[in-house]
């Protein structure tokens, strides 16, 4: 289970990914307390949250592109320096007590392109550090390995910013990045492209839909997705908050959320040790535990359940995660894997905001119980239609020598 740790490159990228994971939990806490502090304004941390998310869609597929030509360690190194000097930069502003919400939003939106740069690189750099019959562990160690830091920098975080403030936290997030860049300076593998190809980035980016299109089972879980997870989030991360305000309360809220992440670490080490030959198969089908907790905050509205519920979902959610990492890694050509992660990453979140926009007004007239009821059914509608792809259902995963 644990043999990728046997490669040097991988056991780097893997701690560069924990440690971007503890400053990426950090952030949020820091940084909402930064501007909460400043104007006492929900709508101002909005606008400095969707600035950065706004960015990372619109260059997530020029940083696949990139992650494409440039040697994937350089691009790694590159976007956590950025990302360190971002991150500093609003640490700075909040400590001096001289941040302003425009100076906010301007670092908010370098931090996300600097991520939308990081992430396709991040993601297409696994199979090149470990050989082939090592891919689906790889995944799974990396997996647990950020799972890890996510719930150790939601903590942090939180203890940072009631002990030192929120100014710190976010130094802090800022050095982690010096710390993954550091790791990610170790992960030497060949470079994706070979010899002198030199091509404009339309080209590229053509050729980056071409692979993401000519795979049916691609596109169609792409799709899937993008409903899916306007529906998930919109429920979980807006009405969720609005019913436990109404039934369990706010500590227990945190409970059930924390209980979602304690199941991802849980599914990770399933995901270890499972062997099937219809991996994503199995991965899609899982996702229809994804309705669950949608469904007990609806009707049954109880800590137990929705804690019950919450694990489910993180455990289903890391054996597809698992899964589609590890089919997208065995059949997309290495010299193109960037950028058909971008292709999908940017299918996979462009609905989110939609989502959470959204869902209130449709709250405000059906009802919050019928709302969370509508979007159940939407997220078992669309695992049903990924599914209903034969291209789903018969890919296999991959063997040593295939």
């Amino acid at each position: 289970m644990l043999a990728p740790l046997r490669y040097a490159a991988f056991r780097r990228l893997a701690a560069g990914r924990l440690v971007n994971m503890v400053g990426n939990a950090v952030a949020p806490v820091a940084l909402a307390f930064a501007v909460l502090d400043l104007t006492g304004s929900v709508r101002d941390l909005g606008l400095v949250v969707g600035a950065r998310s706004l960015m990372n869609v619109l260059f997530v597929l020029f940083g696949g592109v990139l992650a494409d030509r440039v040697p994937r360690r350089l691009v790694l190194v590159g976007s956590n320096l950025l990302g360190a000097l971002t991150q500093a930069a609003v640490a700075a502003l909040v400590l001096t007590g001289t941040a302003t919400i425009p100076l906010l939003l301007a670092l908010g939106a370098a931090n996300g392109v600097v991520s939308a740069l990081a992430q396709p690189a991040s993601a297409a750099a696994t199979p090149q550090t470990v050989p082939a019959e090592l891919i689906q562990p790889a995944n799974a160690i990396i997996r647990l390995g950020m799972n890890a830091g996510m719930i150790g920098g939601a903590a942090l975080g939180g203890l940072l910013v009631a002990a030192v403030g929120p100014g710190w936290g976010l130094a802090v997030d800022a050095f982690t990045f010096v710390l993954a860049a550091v790791a990610f300076a170790g992960v030497r593998v060949p470079a994706a492209r070979g010899g002198d190809v030199r091509t404009g980035i339309v080209a590229d980016l053509r050729e980056g839909w071409t692979e993401f299109a000519a795979r049916t089972w691609v596109w169609v879980v792409v799709l899937g997705f993008m409903v899916l997870n306007a529906a998930l989030t919109g429920g979980v991360s807006v009405l969720g908050p609005a019913v436990a305000d109404a039934t369990i309360g706010r500590s227990a809220w945190g409970l059930v959320l924390a209980a979602q992440t304690v199941g991802m670490v849980v599914g990770g080490i399933v995901a270890l040790r499972i062997r099937v030959r219809r991996l994503l198969l199995l991965g899609v089908a899982c996702m229809f535990a994804e309705s669950l907790l949608l469904l007990g905050l609806a009707l049954t509205p109880t800590l137990v359940a929705l804690v019950a519920a919450a694990v489910a979902v993180g455990i289903a959610v890391e054996q597809f995660s698992v899964a589609w990492e590890t089919s997208i890694a065995q059949h997309v050509p290495v010299d193109r894997l960037a950028r058909v992660y971008s292709y999908d990453m940017l299918g996979s979140f462009v609905a989110i905001p939609l989502g959470q926009v959204a869902v209130g007004p449709v709250a405000a007239v059906v009802g919050t119980r019928d709302t969370l009821l509508i979007l159940a059914v939407l997220v078992v509608l669309s695992v049903l239609g990924m599914v209903a792809s034969r291209a789903v259902r018969r890919l296999e995963a991959s063997t040593p020598g295939a």
